[in-house]
């Protein structure tokens, strides 16, 4: 359905919850030990690259918002690129999702799904670790193919656990915590350059901020997105940015950066400072829940770009098939059992950065297709555009480029390998043309 078709009921507020409701997600609980371990055990560039994140993906979520308001069709960024740059461009989006973006958050969260699991019953064994990552994927992927009831009930309960953690740790963390800690100094540690660490940190970052690329899909249900959709953006991610600087204030008075940077959860590790070891865990079972609806949502959103690559028999058909649900249950499947193999690893930060460095490519594409449409197609309809062009978008794109040219120079094999993943696609695309081309004449000469 086609977003002129909704109904024009939201509002500012609405909007802008939305926003909240659709970035927030798992990664602010775990992040945080990526983030002070590329410091070097030290608080202040950790801070101030979670506030440059939040303002790179302002930039990024008010100039994408203006192509998904001009291009009101349902699919995404795969949609908008094809749009723009032609279908196989369009294509390889879609492949990038369904292979490697979607696959990879995933098993990330997953992996943390798992080791968070362990933490709760007192385990440290890899088999129990590896046990509960994949069966919360598979569990998951199966429970997506019951229906859109059974996914949006999971989501609900999910939302509402997701902010109870959040808010107790942010309300004790300032009462109880010692308001003397250093949260801004020292920047890093000894032998720690700024210049080396900051596209790493951003990158680990952002994992955090992701879901911004999904805000320009409300423009179509708003009253007035021109005027109202970049305040919903800008107000909506500016409560982000300031939840998780304030969470992470919060965990610094009560457990300085080299402690944080040890623990794989440092939520659980501030928790338990805070509440002791009872409390901790109670507070682990809530982000369990909130980790749990975070893969829901990955695994009721991401298997659609797989349908709808097999509907267009850009891959076998038999992925863009409905069940008796009238969900695409042969894709989620897929997409259940690719994320498992990549959960294997056992490693949230590889996958997590493997996952930025391949979808921030292409986030790129989209802000220059801002600027490439309005060349193009001056006169194309745009109830929202993007404010101060061509300032926002260049912004965007500059930060977006730094974020994966960086990535490429520091993690070169990782990136590569998610490059050579995504150049698959090049193959996948020729053949499936060319096989579904062939069996077109076939039926036109039949007839």
């Amino acid at each position: 359905m086609e977003n002129k078709q909704l109904q024009k009921n939201l509002g500012v507020a609405a909007a802008l919850s939305t926003v909240v409701g659709m970035v927030i997600g798992g990664g602010v609980f775990f992040k945080p030990q990526a983030v002070f371990t590329l410091t070097g055990g030290e608080p202040g560039l950790g801070m101030i690259a979670w506030i440059l994140a939040g303002i790179l993906t302002i930039t990024a979520g008010l100039t994408a918002a203006e192509v998904s308001a001009a291009i009101p069709k349902t699919g995404g960024m795969m949609v908008y690129i094809e749009e723009i740059y032609g279908k196989k461009l369009g294509f390889l989006t879609g492949w990038m999702q369904s292979v490697l973006f979607f696959p990879a958050t995933i098993a990330a969260i997953s992996v943390m799904f798992g080791q968070q699991s362990a933490y709760l019953i007192g385990t440290n064994s890899q088999t129990f670790i590896i046990a509960m990552t994949v069966g919360v994927i598979l569990l998951i992927g199966v429970l997506n193919t019951f229906g859109s009831k059974t996914s949006g009930t999971i989501q609900t309960v999910s939302t509402i656990c997701k902010l109870i953690p959040l808010v107790l740790l942010i309300v004790f963390g300032f009462l109880k915590g010692d308001t003397s800690s250093p949260v801004m100094q020292p920047l890093v540690g000894e032998g720690v350059q700024v210049s080396t660490v900051i596209g790493q940190l951003l990158v680990a970052i952002l994992f955090a901020y992701d879901g911004w690329i999904n805000v320009g899909a409300i423009a179509g249900e708003m009253k007035n997105p021109g005027k109202d959709l970049p305040k919903a953006i800008i107000g909506g991610l500016s409560v982000v940015m300031a939840v998780y600087v304030i969470i992470n204030i919060a965990y610094l008075l009560v457990l300085p950066a080299s402690e944080l940077a040890l623990h794989a959860s440092p939520a659980s590790a501030v928790a338990e400072k805070l509440f002791g070891p009872i409390g901790g865990k109670i507070i682990t079972v809530g982000i369990l829940i909130s980790v749990f609806g975070c893969i829901n949502g990955y695994l009721l959103t991401g298997p659609r770009i797989v349908y709808t690559l097999g509907k267009e028999k850009n891959i076998p058909a038999v992925f863009g098939q409905l069940n008796k649900n009238d969900v695409p249950a042969n894709a989620t499947l897929l997409m259940a059992v690719l994320a498992a193999l990549y959960a294997l690893s056992g490693q949230f930060n590889l996958l997590s950065d493997l996952s930025m460095f391949a979808v921030w490519s292409f986030y790129v594409l989209t802000f220059a297709g801002v600027i490439k449409l309005r060349k193009t197609h001056p006169n194309m309809n745009r109830p929202y555009k993007v404010p101060l062009y061509p300032i926002i978008p260049l912004i965007a794109i500059a930060g977006g480029l730094y974020v994966v040219i960086d990535q490429l120079m520091k993690n070169t094999l990782i990136s590569l390998g998610g490059v050579l993943i995504t150049l698959i696609g090049l193959p996948v695309y020729s053949y499936m043309n060319k096989k579904y081309s062939n069996s077109k004449d076939d039926i036109d000469r039949a007839a």
